[in-house]
């Protein structure tokens, strides 16, 4: 087994502003807010609000007119390497929500996934887990969440939390408001297209009280 952190970051563009060149390795961006122009590979794109790309080469992105938030997830190798996208914080301002050590099997082959959750006001996930460990972040609405034996944590936008796929999870959704987050998980490259989860009591998986957007879902060589 080899030791790895997955992390996400959030990034701040002001209009306009262009992050520092961020090095290589399996690499998700989210626009949560506005829209970027991103270029890697001596290709550029936009991206727009509630869309995700994915890489694995070195790439520089800008806030558009009205600036950005971005969910930056990475996979790095331990010790990780700094997180900030720009020194100058006024203008491209790096704030770090989670970093997770992982440890990953080099031996075996792992794509990184990652999608939108949405949930109903009032729906409920019943206790389940996934093929493999991730980091969600709240983006509207509110989520009680109970991963195994901790205490229950009411996650509200911008929150992030690490689930390893191994312990049972119960997520209770606002009952006034639609709630969503976006997940970035390491799963095994045979299950790609698949669903991930599995559930405590097998009856649960009849229930589904959430939908399901995949922005990526892509073979990585680990770094």
């Amino acid at each position: 087994m080899a030791r790895y952190v997955l992390r996400l970051c959030e990034d701040r563009c002001a209009p306009g502003v262009r992050t520092d060149p961020l090095p290589p390795c399996p690499r998700v961006l989210y626009v949560r807010e506005g829209h970027i122009t991103l270029t890697s590979g001596g290709n550029k794109q936009e991206i727009e609000t509630n869309q995700a790309w994915f890489g694995t080469e070195d790439c520089t992105y800008a806030g558009g007119l009205g600036g950005a938030t971005v969910l930056r997830y990475e996979l790095v190798p331990e010790p990780a390497p700094p997180a900030a996208a720009g020194d100058r914080l006024e203008e491209a301002a790096t704030r770090l929500l989670l970093a997770q050590p992982v440890e990953l099997d080099p031996a075996q082959a792992w794509l990184i996934r990652c999608d939108r959750v949405d949930f109903a006001p009032g729906a409920v996930a019943l206790p389940h887990g996934h093929r493999g460990g991730g980091i969600r972040c709240l983006i509207a609405g509110e989520l009680r969440v109970q991963v195994g034996e901790q205490p229950a944590r009411v996650m509200r936008p911008g929150d992030a939390w690490y689930e390893s796929g191994r312990e049972p999870v119960r997520a209770d959704a606002s009952p006034t408001e639609p709630t969503s987050f976006i997940r970035v998980a390491i799963l095994p490259a045979e299950i790609r297209g698949q669903s991930s989860i599995w559930y405590v009591d097998p009856a649960a998986a009849r229930v589904t009280p959430r939908q399901y957007t995949v922005f990526v879902d892509e073979p990585i060589a680990l770094p």
